[in-house]
């Protein structure tokens, strides 16, 4: 899809369709009221019949209104006006852009409304159309593409001053959705595709071409010679090799600490031993959208040319129960050394992770964030709107909050209290790798924290808002958008 930005009077811009919103109260801003005047009233005579509720997302198509150039007016709810901001916005536009599809339109221009910030309401309406025409086929022998699918949106404004914030916005929110939607393509490939050696087949084919952008990946004997005991532990049970992909995107100042993300990439998850009911356990698929989401934030930030330096570090492999997989009360030792009592061999994600994070301290990063669907409990605690946040540095936890809320991909903070270390005691080990029902997220990130003390290190916990279940099952690319924002914060390229 193209975006463009363009400065025009509403009413003579010659489109197939204008997208105008109103508020609740029938609200109009200038921009209505003008399109009014040209169409000798005609609209505000469709506003009083009452078809439109006004709520954010209702829409009613007008056809051929007089005095206006543009083909189609669709009339679009935006909500209570003193509530508009960008997410406000962006989740009216995700409503729309169906019908704008399903109109068979190659083009639409949306007149954006006067109040509000320009640069966030069109990055996030960008990253909203996308993911709303998002679509998932590349399995199925009879897929069907729209016909005349949506090819060029515009933005209008009457005010010249905002045209360069919005066409940056315009770039910057198709970045983001474009690095959500391969996060998302890649979580939504079935197991027995999307295996670790395909992971890293990917990773090598985003570097391909792109000079600041280095892909290595390490196999098994790499790893074994590290002392990878808990990684490979899990590899064990599945004849797929496991893999560490290390991207290095060098956009910074060379020397200049990276920022490191580390991505939990369980291709497939049925528990090992411990096994896993079989109710809904096609959707452990989804146990790599860490991984996934690290390559789609690097995807990103490289489209963007971002000035920072960022370290992207994918542990992989599947957890299969087989004669060789870890059985409850074995004992592994880590890259660190510290030994580990496995419990519960469905508690796997932190021994891929834990690896992962010592294996990062070799590139001295300024911070680290490791992203995983770690924990079924982070879903009962805080359902599907929010990701779970827990570290050790206080500022890099109120970076990752703010960049939450600037993208609509939000966390909750979560204590990390040194009382619950005493959870994960071991009788013959080091550590057990769980630490029993209570405040399951919590202790699964004291598990992962003993492997972060020489660094500024946080952890999202984000088994709740990767994918949707049900009829519209499906990865959701979070958290791209909130890493990508973290990154551009960091690199100065937004306030």
């Amino acid at each position: 899809m193209k975006y463009t930005s363009k400065y025009a009077q509403a009413a003579s811009l010659k489109t197939p369709c204008l997208v105008i919103g109103i508020f609740e109260g029938r609200r109009t801003d200038a921009t209505f009221d003008a399109l009014d005047e040209a169409s000798g009233g005609q609209l505000r005579s469709v506003l009083r019949k009452g078809d439109l509720r006004f709520c954010a997302g209702d829409t009613q198509m007008l056809y051929e209104v007089p005095g206006i150039a543009a083909t189609r007016v669709l009339l679009l709810g935006l909500g209570k006006q003193k509530e508009l901001d960008a997410r406000a916005f962006a989740g009216a536009l995700r409503k729309a852009a169906p019908l704008l599809q399903q109109a068979n339109l190659r083009s639409a221009a949306i007149a954006m409304p006067e109040t509000g910030d320009s640069y966030g309401m069109v990055r996030e309406a960008v990253n909203a159309i996308e993911g709303a025409l998002y679509r998932f086929d590349q399995c199925k022998s009879d897929a069907e593409p729209p016909r005349h699918p949506l090819r060029q949106v515009i933005f209008i404004t009457h005010d010249r001053r905002h045209l360069r914030r919005m066409q940056k916005a315009a770039e910057h929110g198709l970045a983001i959705a474009n690095g959500s939607a391969l996060a998302r393509d890649l979580a939504n490939l079935p197991g027995n595709i999307c295996t670790p050696s395909y992971l890293a087949d990917q990773a090598r084919k985003l570097g391909r071409g792109k000079r600041k952008l280095k892909v290595s990946v390490l196999e098994e004997k790499d790893m074994q010679q590290l002392g990878m005991g808990a990684l490979l532990s899990v590899s064990r049970g599945s004849r797929q090799p496991a893999k560490l992909i290390v991207l290095e995107y060098k956009g910074g100042k060379a020397g200049s600490e990276p920022v490191a993300l580390v991505g939990k990439g369980l291709t497939f998850d049925a528990g090992g031993i411990s096994i896993k009911p079989s109710q809904a356990m096609d959707e452990m698929k989804y146990d790599m959208c860490g991984g996934a989401s690290v390559l789609g934030t690097i995807a990103a930030s490289a489209e963007m040319e971002l000035p920072i330096n960022v370290v992207g570090v994918i542990p992989s492999s599947e957890n299969l129960p087989d004669g060789a997989a870890n059985k409850p009360g074995d004992i592994v030792t880590s890259m660190s050394g510290q030994t580990i009592e496995i419990l519960n061999t469905d508690a796997e994600g932190r021994l891929i992770l834990c690896d992962a994070l010592t294996y990062t301290e070799r590139f001295e990063p300024a911070a680290v964030i490791d992203i995983a669907t770690l924990t079924g409990a982070c879903i009962i605690a805080l359902g599907h709107q929010a990701g779970g946040l827990m570290g050790n540095d206080e500022r890099l936890a109120q970076e990752i909050e703010h960049a939450g809320e600037a993208s609509s991909d939000r966390v909750w903070r979560l204590p990390l209290w040194d009382e619950y270390q005493d959870q994960l005691k071991s009788n013959f080990a080091d550590m057990a790798n769980i630490g029993g029902r209570p405040a399951g997220t919590i202790t699964a990130a004291c598990f992962l924290s003993r492997f972060t003390k020489s660094f500024k290190w946080a952890h999202l916990d984000i088994a709740g808002t990767a994918w949707t279940s049900g009829n519209d099952k499906g990865a959701t690319g979070r958290p791209v958008p909130l890493l990508t924002q973290f990154l551009m914060k960091r690199a100065r390229v937004v306030e």
